[in-house]
């Protein structure tokens, strides 16, 4: 596993219930600013066998970026269970739910 993968793990992990992060801050967290898309990848292959909180992770509009109805469905029911809302039915306010972690150097 690469250090960027592992990385991107550990922050995935960590996000607590009731916030979100985007594609892009956890890439950017994990060492490379441009990498939203392996975050993608990441997510979408090592989800199960990590028991990542795969919900919990938008795109840089702070909408569900799942490209099928169900997923969709399933991902913002997961949200709303943890207390997340909806601005517009499909819009998550990231100025109120993004989570911001500190990194170590910066307590």
């Amino acid at each position: 596993m690469t250090p960027f993968t592992e990385q991107v793990i550990n922050i995935i992990k960590k996000i607590p219930k009731g916030t979100v992060m985007t594609y892009g801050q956890i890439a950017a967290l994990a060492g490379s600013p441009r990498g939203a898309r392996q975050v993608v990848r990441i997510l979408h292959s090592m989800s199960k066998k990590y028991r990542l909180p795969w919900h919990r992770v938008v795109n840089a509009k702070g909408e569900i970026a799942l490209g099928d109805e169900e997923g969709r469905y399933t991902q913002k029911a997961l949200l709303q269970k943890e207390g997340v809302l909806f601005v517009d039915g499909d819009r998550i306010n990231l100025s109120v739910y993004r989570h911001e972690p500190v990194l170590e150097g910066e307590r």
